[in-house]
């Protein structure tokens, strides 16, 4: 896979939870760190994703927040 975002995580799909329209994917990168990811039904089913299956989190950083009190 060739991809230029820079922030890829390898990991495994520990949870997927359905919705009326989409589903949230929990990926566990490493022991106890997990990235959550909000996809349509559609791209869970494309992509196969299942329980247990690896994927990879992409994450564009531009599109990450940060916030302090």
């Amino acid at each position: 896979m060739n991809i230029s975002a820079r922030n890829v995580f390898p990991g495994t799909v520990k949870s997927i939870t359905a919705g009326a329209v989409n589903n949230e994917v929990e990926i566990e990168i490493a022991p106890g760190v997990v990235i959550v990811s909000v996809i349509t039904k559609g791209s869970v089913e494309t992509l196969g994703l299942k329980v247990g299956s690896k994927a990879f989190a992409v994450v564009k950083a531009s599109s990450v927040l940060i916030a302090t009190e």
